[in-house]
Order: structure tokens, then C-alpha cells, then sequence
């Protein structure tokens, strides 16, 4: 519980709003799938009709004390593991079949319907052959508690609205990508029968070379494209004092203030000030490739025209498309996302494109990435 409350305050403080917890850790844990005061979630291994309340009383604590901190908790019942395999529990899954899964989405519900910081995240980086499996737990989550709100963690790179299309109990989509974020996101969002797209998993921070400048691109990409938000990874954090995916050379512990932990401390004070919900993937008419062959940028423009945000991962020069903007003249500002910090503005009229430079081809933390805010108005 030490670690647990440092952690979720360390989250707190930094202005993280969501975590992404697994309820029942089969492997990535110091004694999976014992909790760390040796409590097993089943009475009979691997076996879903047998919850050890023991164990689901320990995580309620964590649950509660997320709730007290203001964080949402993305909860996943039964994360099934990269291709079905040995990560996860897909196998006991089948082992133990649909009524009993259904007896145990039950069981969750009930016991944890009192807290509304929980959305439920089933599957689990794959695509259950077997979807009667996940739906009987949705079925027993929902006779538990009606309210509870469901989304899905698919395979990478799979359209999760598109694999489960049909099924009503999906209130929230979800983008997974090592690739494109932006583009994987806009798939989403552009979808003919479109939900609220979260950002579950893109490349994690200390994993496969990945910095913290690459957990940026993929957070602003994110929002630029339309999600309502977006979850980062760190490692070793995800996995704490158990063995992870790679070789981890810093504790957990100071983990907490890496870059890319600090760098997300920055995301919310750029979007807070400006009406997000509205953006969407920009198709061309702000940032026109053709002009200048810019590849490192990614746009989005509000719905209205009132507003436009540009990421760029290299401090090169872009042409934007001024006119596409709702208003006679537009204020741009630059963004540092290592500090938080904006220029001043400057002001320009919409008659069509402006070529706008960063302020230097570093930004404060010695990073090449910069943002453009441009705002219409008159």
C-alpha cells in the first residue's frame, strides 16, 4: 500500500488523470498472480467462479485511494496477453467458459459498482477468437451494475470498431499503435458509427529505443487526430519491481520523473486552454504537404474553423493555409512542450498561406518538437 499511495500521488501531483491497471496480473508481477501480501485472486488456480474476496478487498483500496486523488481508473478484469499467450489469461479464459466468466463479471460488478472512477477495459492486446468469452463478462458487469462503462484493448493495429462492430456495450473505442498514432487514431474517429477514441497503448518510454520526444509525438498526435485522450507508458513503471518486456536500468521509483512523465505534465495545460473536443484530424486544409513536402508535422483544425493546432517533431519550417480558418486575422503562438512555456503572439491576416518558423531549432529541454497554436479571430 507504501508503494501504491506513492505512486498514485507521484501521478496526482503531475496532473495525470487516468491509469491503466490490471486487476489480475498473470505474469508481469513480483509473484504473479499473488498480490503483494501473497493473496490470490482465485481460490482454485486459474479457476473465474472462484474470486478470493480477500484479494478484491485488497484492490479496492487502491481503487478508493485512486478515486480520493481525482484519477480514473481504466480497469481490465482479465487482460488476455499478446497473442492469447502465456502474458495473459486467455487460456484459463476458455478453460473455465463462458458461465463462469459471466459469474465473475458479476462478481466485479457488484463488488465495485459503489466507485465511478472505473471504466472497464476488456480483451487485452488481442482479438478474442472467441468473443462469447468477453461477452458473457460484459453481460455479468452490466446485470451487476448497468452504469459501468466498457471499452476494449484490442491486438495492435486492429480497428476496434471495426472488430467489434455491432456490439452495443462498447462506450468507448480505442486506438493501439507502435506506427502511425495520428494516423490510427483518425481511422477511428472517422468511422461511420463513432464513440469517444481513447489513445490505449502506443510505444512506452524506456522500451524498443523510445524516448521521451517519440511519447510526445504520440500524445499530441493523439488529440491532434480527435481522441478524447491518451494513455503513456513507461518502463519500468508499468511492470514496478517485476521482470518487464526489457531490461530496466532505473528503478520505478525514478522512473516517476522521467521526461516523458514530466513532458505529459505539459499536455493538458496546452489543450485545457483551448475548446479540444472540437479537433479533428486535418485532411489538407490547414497543413498542405504539396507546399513544402513537410512530413514531421501533424494538424489539427476545430470542427468551427475557430482554432488550429500544429505538432512538429523537427523545427522545420510549414506552410499553413490561413484562409481555412474561421475569422479575419489569427494570433499564433509557439509551445514548448519540454517547459510549458508560450511565445508571445503574433498576428496575421487569413488570405491565405503563412510559412511560419519555431524559435529556435531546440526548445528548452534540448528537443527538436514544437507546437503551433493559431487562434482566429474578428
Amino acid at each position: 500500500r507504501d508503494d501504491a499511495e506513492q505512486y498514485l500521488s507521484d501521478r496526482q501531483q503531475r496532473g495525470f488523470n487516468p491509469i491503466l491497471v490490471s486487476l489480475i496480473e498473470h505474469r508481469f508481477s513480483t509473484n504473479p498472480p499473488a498480490n503483494a501480501y501473497g493473496r490470490q485472486p482465485f481460490s482454485e488456480s486459474g479457476n473465474f467462479a472462484t474470486p478470493n474476496d480477500a484479494y478484491f478487498v485488497d484492490a479496492k483500496w487502491v481503487l478508493e485511494t485512486a478515486a480520493s486523488k481525482g484519477i480514473l481508473v481504466l480497469l481490465v478484469p482479465a487482460y488476455l496477453g499478446a497473442g492469447g499467450g502465456g502474458e495473459g489469461w486467455y487460456a484459463e479464459m476458455a478453460r473455465s467458459g463462458a458461465q463462469s466468466l459471466k459469474s465473475y463479471g458479476a462478481y466485479l460488478g457488484n463488488r465495485y459498482k459503489d466507485l465511478s472512477n472505473i471504466v472497464w477495459v476488456l480483451g487485452g492486446d488481442y482479438d478474442a477468437p472467441d468473443k462469447t468469452l468477453i461477452r458473457a463478462m460484459v453481460e455479468g458487469l452490466t446485470a451487476a451494475n448497468p452504469l459501468a462503462l466498457k471499452t476494449v484493448h484490442s491486438s495492435r493495429d486492429t480497428v476496434t470498431s471495426d472488430y467489434w462492430a455491432g456490439d452495443r456495450w462498447l462506450d468507448l473505442d480505442t486506438a493501439y499503435t507502435y506506427d502511425d498514432v495520428y494516423a490510427a487514431v483518425a481511422a477511428e474517429t472517422g468511422h461511420t458509427d463513432p464513440r469517444p477514441v481513447l489513445l490505449i497503448e502506443s510505444l512506452y518510454e524506456g522500451e524498443h529505443g523510445t524516448g521521451e520526444q517519440l511519447t510526445r509525438k504520440s500524445a499530441y498526435s493523439a488529440i491532434l487526430a480527435g481522441a478524447a485522450g491518451q494513455v503513456f507508458g513507461n518502463s519500468p513503471i508499468w511492470h514496478f519491481d517485476a521482470p518487464g518486456i526489457q531490461r530496466s536500468w532505473i528503478s520505478w521509483q525514478a522512473a516517476l520523473a522521467s521526461g516523458g512523465s514530466r513532458s505529459m505534465q505539459y499536455v493538458p495545460r496546452l489543450f485545457e486552454s483551448l475548446d479540444w473536443w472540437r479537433l479533428r484530424a486535418d485532411s489538407g486544409e490547414i497543413l498542405d504537404r504539396r507546399v513544402d513536402g513537410n512530413r514531421t508535422a501533424v494538424a489539427g483544425r476545430a470542427v468551427d474553423g475557430s482554432f488550429a493546432v500544429v505538432y512538429l517533431s523537427t523545427a522545420n519550417r510549414v506552410t499553413l493555409e490561413l484562409s481555412k480558418l474561421n475569422g479575419a486575422r489569427v494570433s499564433a503562438r509557439w509551445f514548448d512542450p519540454t517547459s510549458g512555456e508560450f511565445s508571445d503572439p503574433e498576428d496575421f491576416p487569413t488570405t491565405g498561406p503563412q510559412r511560419f518558423a519555431p524559435p529556435g531549432p531546440l526548445n528548452r529541454n534540448g528537443f527538436t518538437d514544437w507546437l503551433l497554436v493559431l487562434s482566429a479571430r474578428g
